[in-house]
């Protein structure tokens, strides 16, 4: 993946009020989830925006509540690129992946982010958007290729994740499809159902039309 800087203040002042006021003023308000686990009760110092989320069995997540702008974000989330997220906070680098948006239901503007903390040695579960390459013999004989999968959920490490999964199609025939399960990719787990269909060679009018034509010529 590409890395796509990313500047963030610490959010102290939290509360709907506060997240109004921050929006108006074309700031969104961001949570950092997947820090640090601790046990209970937690005796360290925690630093600005940061606060205890207990998970159960004693234990706890330190997640931490931030600010950014509209204006610094707008080119990580009206694309259909992934990135890793290096967050600069307070002089701070933070890495992390983009794990879900809260858009207005009529402005369709930005109203929260979550965001994923990452490193070299925990594995995450990220979308990756798929893309096809070749010439599949069923369009050769008159198909249509269509994708129904324009993503697939992988789970890796997120420096080993790939801009784009890369499949081949030159070997798929005419009506035939190609299921989650017959896909492989190094280093990566794929998460979504194995016998869900990524792509398929459509049967056109005109290729029924062709075999029913061949088949009463012989």
């Amino acid at each position: 993946m590409k890395t796509f800087q990313l500047n963030a203040e610490p959010r102290t002042d939290l509360g709907k009020k506060a997240a109004k006021q921050l929006r108006a003023e074309g700031k969104i308000p961001v949570v950092l989830n997947g820090g640090e686990i601790i046990e209970l009760p937690y005796n360290g110092t925690l630093r600005a925006g940061e606060k205890i989320v207990e998970i159960g069995n004693g234990k706890a997540l330190i997640t931490t509540d931030l600010i950014v702008t509209n204006e610094d974000v707008r080119n990580l989330v009206y694309t259909p690129d992934i990135f890793a997220i290096e967050l600069n906070l307070n002089g701070e680098k933070r890495m992390a992946v983009l794990k879900d948006i809260q858009f207005h239901p009529v402005k369709d503007t930005i109203l929260h982010m979550d965001l994923l903390e990452v490193n070299d040695k925990k594995p995450v579960a990220i979308e990756v958007p798929v893309k096809l390459e070749g010439h599949a013999e069923g369009v050769k004989a008159g198909g249509k290729l269509t994708l129904s999968m324009k993503k697939l959920r992988v789970k890796a490490i997120y420096t080993e994740v790939p801009e784009r999964l890369v499949i081949n199609v030159d070997h798929l025939g005419l009506g035939k499809t190609l299921q989650v399960g017959e896909l492989a990719f190094e280093g990566l787990e794929l998460m979504n159902a194995k016998n869900a269909v990524v792509c398929a060679v459509q049967l056109t009018r005109a290729a029924r039309g062709a075999a029913a034509a061949a088949a009463a010529g012989k």
